[in-house]
């Protein structure tokens, strides 16, 4: 019996770890690159949303390219893999300070704003991005122009009370952009640890209405 028990916790352990996952590839129009996303050391989430760590990663290699893209223009990044864990999905702009460039800033400071969220529906309750592997946003036209750390964040809600934050920063300048004033967080900084849409319990009751947490998308 207790061989069999080590077998089941085994086979538990090595399905959540597989289920972890990894946004390795930035998309902008059709063209992909690695080499723009700071990539994270390994598939495990962070799990504060207080930590440092949630702004790009626990200590994610460095990006060695920095991608230019058009406002108005379609951006997203791509998964190692196909998101199991239910939960929302978000992407936000850096503006990179004054002084700094997209390659040496490490996204501290009030500098963040969202554009793009993926929430729930309902009648069955689901999230969007569940069983996708790619999310996909516009830059806002009104963005002003210059560089920009762009990050994603996928938050699996599947251990109630704990949740897992699945994210990646990548490097981008902005051309054609505009005069947008966008009201800007920091991260962390952005959600409380005692957020509803974090401490949800997404299976007893049913949610019959979700908000994503985080700032309201800034559309330009």
């Amino acid at each position: 019996m207790q061989f069999l028990l080590t077998l089941a916790c085994i086979a538990a352990a090595t399905q959540a770890v597989t289920a972890h996952y990894i946004w390795s590839t930035l998309v902008t129009g059709g063209t992909q690159s690695k080499a723009a996303v700071r990539q994270p050391l390994n598939n495990s989430p962070v799990q504060s949303v207080t930590s440092g760590d949630v702004t790009c990663n626990v200590s994610p290699s460095p990006a060695t390219e920095t991608v230019t893209v058009t406002a108005g223009s379609s951006i997203g990044f791509i998964l190692d893999n196909t998101i199991y864990h239910q939960g929302p999905a978000a992407i936000y702009l850096g503006q990179v300070p004054s002084g700094s460039t997209a390659a040496s800033w490490d996204g501290s400071g009030a500098n963040w704003f969202k554009i793009a969220e993926f929430g729930a529906t309902f009648n069955p309750f689901k999230f969007q991005v569940e069983g996708q592997n790619q999310v996909a946003t516009t830059i806002p036209q009104s963005t002003p122009s210059g560089e920009y750390l762009i990050r994603v964040e996928q938050i699996g809600l599947h251990v109630a009370g704990s949740p897992q934050f699945y994210i990646s920063c990548a490097q981008i300048k902005i051309t054609g952009g505009g005069s947008g004033s966008p009201a800007k967080v920091s991260i962390p900084g952005y959600i409380s640890a005692s957020d509803p849409g974090l401490t949800v319990n997404i299976y007893n009751p049913v949610p019959t209405s979700y908000t994503v947490p985080g700032p309201v998308v800034w559309r330009g």
